[in-house]
């Protein structure tokens, strides 16, 4: 072995058990995972073996002298073993006791056999040991934010504007001549310019505090009462479904301006500060630009989304009810991907609502798609092992009628199956299709739904993925079989002959938008039937709610229509994230495209956010091909840009891309992959008959697919693509 560092440089972006800050939470896996990012200067470079180090001091760690665990070379004693593994390494030290912190650091070497310096050590916290394998999570902070404006209104009244919205409370410093009270108003909506809307309507927020002040300057901390509607404090109530705030950071309020009135001196900037609740959130790790600037706005109205709404520590649905439902986890769990590298969150989440499932029937299909996705963005697996059998139970397959298909009304759910996926036996189980009702484009909720059973293939497919991944190869072929009954059933029963549509179900001939954009989204509909079903969903538009537009979305950029989805995400209408934006004026994304559609919606509902995901994954075009990013899709879907530029967080590290185009003429594409990793890049095929790409300033042939021209197997470090259409 070499031991000369060479292009190799320390490892970075430590993670245990998935937590970038460990020494934040508790541990309680008694088996924690090690993950880290590979680093090296050089390109098409891969790690071939890897030193963890555990000690219970760091100053022994940096002696050179770790006490729980050296894994040393990895040498068998036959020679070097190669390992390129470089995420969700188990311990295999010394049993680890309940609160203690203990360090760790790691060092790696590359294909050239150099090794690598030592990462920085890294501090993580051992709490109270529940099992070899627990999802722990990062605890919540409190950032004190300034105001972006400060205004004395002639009234006298002292109006505040924090730039975005924000939960929360508020700190001020109050100067008063003697012992009065000052009246405090926290609001999301404005009434008028600089003034607090105090009847905004809906679950828009707005709360009007009395404050005690005493003589002198003196600091206050605006308690927030809560809120029966949000906490469930009701005392008739024995259980409540909310996600409480915890005791340590206390209640919160979603606000964005802030009025102060009473005998007191005017506050100064200075004097007032917002005290904001977040799950730790890094800023940095995620970037977009383009030559749309509505495009860019709604990329960040979604992308700082996932941060204002993640103050309780689990994916809720908003401030009206702050309670975790799966079609909210599987959009709030895409955004926070590709908003950060944050992976713990989304899995607590997910984790939490297999055992308290929510009354949707595609709400319970959706914990199989969540499952998969934990796995295909991480690389590990043991979430996939810990509840594989309620995976199982929560593919509804208990519900299969001999063809395949499912149905929760013919005959009704028994209290069997509701107990099986963690139902209470007396509740019931009921198709959505969208929310609210009104959304559903005049769908018709027939006893056998096609949305539903496409949501069960979608599952299937997934389970058989799941059970290869676990080994399970006899149960991935009763997955498989399953899942093409299903898909032949539907086919042959779902179908309208003349149109090529699939139908809302069975006995009716309407074909809702929603029963073509679902089947489409999941790879259900096969080739010859996309041409109608993009045709389709162009007519209707976006005739679904913020929720249903994550997966109409979705259908188009998999059936090929780019310029309907961009023109969609750029859209100033109604029904579109601009409107938000440039008409609301909200700052987080909302429950409903307008009151008009949810009257009683909130204004900081996650999953609004669909364009957080969306973006990267079609417009940027990155995706995992393996699971952790191991092999990773750049596949970027322009439309009409001229110019599109963004960094794209994964656990094995950033991906930067940035390309431009003249449509139709060129495409010109830049970007750098990780080390550690491989990737498969698609450009526009732009002359039906030239197979050549420039890869790197030279010419290289390219596998044709469709509208793509194909390069496969590129590794690390920077590159350039290009393709134009003279050849």
């Amino acid at each position: 072995l070499m031991n000369h560092h060479g292009t190799a440089l320390p490892p970075t972006g430590l993670l245990v058990d998935l937590l970038r800050d460990p020494n934040s939470a508790s541990l309680t896996s008694s088996r924690p995972s090690f993950s880290w990012i590979v680093r090296d200067r050089a390109p098409n470079m891969h790690q071939t073996a890897w030193q963890i180090a555990v000690a219970s001091r760091r100053e022994l760690l940096l002696a050179g002298k770790p006490d729980l665990w050296d894994s040393g070379a990895r040498d068998p004693g036959t020679g070097w073993q190669t390992d390129s593994r470089s995420l969700h390494l188990r311990y295999e030290g010394n049993p680890l006791a309940p609160q203690r912190d203990y360090w760790w650091r790691v060092r790696t070497w590359n294909s050239r056999g150099e090794r690598s310096p030592w990462s920085e050590p890294q501090c993580f916290h051992v709490g109270e040991l529940r099992g070899e394998y627990v999802t722990a999570r990062q605890d919540l902070v409190r950032v004190s934010q300034a105001p972006t404006h400060v205004v004395l209104r002639d009234d006298g009244v002292t109006f505040v504007d924090f730039g975005k919205a924000a939960f929360g409370t508020v700190v001020v410093e109050l100067t008063a001549a003697g012992a009065g009270e000052v009246r405090i108003r926290l609001g999301e909506v404005l009434a008028a310019p600089f003034t607090v809307h105090r009847h905004p309507g809906g679950s828009r927020r707005y709360r009007e505090i009395l404050l005690s002040v005493e003589p002198g300057r003196q600091r206050y901390e605006i308690e927030i009462e809560p809120d029966t509607r949000n906490t469930c404090i009701d005392p008739e109530r024995s259980a409540s479904p909310a996600i409480l705030m915890p005791a340590a950071i206390g209640e919160v309020l979603p606000f964005r301006y802030v009025e102060i009135e009473g005998p007191v001196v005017p506050p100064d900037r200075a004097a007032i500060r917002r005290l904001a609740v977040f799950y730790p959130f890094d800023e940095q790790a995620a970037a977009f630009h383009s030559s749309s600037h509505i495009l860019d706005d709604v990329w960040e109205l979604c992308h700082y989304s996932m941060k204002a709404t993640s103050f309780c520590g689990v994916h809720v649905d908003g401030d009206r009810e702050r309670i975790p439902y799966e079609g909210d986890v599987y959009i709030n769990q895409l955004g926070q991907y590709y908003c950060d590298r944050e992976f713990a969150l989304s899995r607590y989440s997910h984790e939490y609502l297999i055992t308290r499932p929510t009354w949707p029937t595609e709400w319970i299909l959706f914990s199989v798609q969540t499952a998969w996705l934990d796995y295909l963005y991480t690389g590990d697996s043991r979430s996939l092992e810990t509840h594989y059998e309620d995976l199982r139970a929560k593919t509804l397959c208990d519900l299969r009628r001999k063809d395949g298909l499912i149905s929760t009304v013919d005959p009704p759910v028994s209290p069997d199956i509701l107990v099986a996926v963690h139902m209470h036996p007396k509740s019931e189980m009921r198709d959505i299709v969208d929310w609210p009702q009104g959304e559903r484009d005049g769908y018709r909720m027939q006893a056998v739904n096609t949305v539903v059973n496409a949501f069960h293939w979608r599952a299937l497919i997934l389970m058989e993925r799941i059970a290869l991944a676990l080994d399970r190869r006899d149960e991935a072929r009763v997955w498989r079989e399953r899942a093409d009954l299903t898909r032949a059933t539907m086919l042959a029963e779902l179908v309208d002959a003349e149109t090529g549509l699939f139908v809302d179900g069975a006995g009716t001939r309407h074909s809702a938008l929603h029963a073509t954009i679902f089947p489409l989204a999941f790879g259900l509909t096969p080739p010859e039937m996309v041409p109608p079903a993009l045709e389709h969903i162009r007519r209707k538009g976006m005739a679904c709610s913020v929720y249903a537009a994550q997966f109409l979305l979705e259908a188009l950029y998999r059936g090929g229509d780019e310029h309907t989805a961009l023109a969609m995400l750029t859209s100033t209408a109604e029904r579109a994230w601009a409107h938000w934006i440039y008409d609301v004026g909200s700052t987080i994304t909302l429950e409903a495209w307008s009151d008009r559609f949810k009257p009683n919606q909130d204004w900081n509902h996650a999953w609004g956010a669909a364009p957080a995901n969306v973006i990267p994954r079609f417009i940027l075009g990155v995706r995992p091909l393996l699971p952790g990013f191991e092999n990773v899709l750049i596949r970027p879907r322009a439309g009409s840009l001229s110019s599109v530029a963004g960094r794209v967080p994964t656990i094995r590290g950033p991906i930067e891309i940035r390309y431009e185009q003249i449509p139709g003429e060129r495409f010109s594409l830049e970007f750098s992959l990780p080390a550690n990793t491989t990737c498969r890049v698609e450009v526009p095929r732009l002359h039906p008959t030239h197979h050549t790409v420039w890869v790197d300033g030279r010419p290289q042939p390219a596998i044709p697919d469709g509208d793509r021209l194909v390069i496969d197997g590129l590794g690390s470090g920077r590159h350039i693509v290009g393709s134009c259409a003279a050849g």
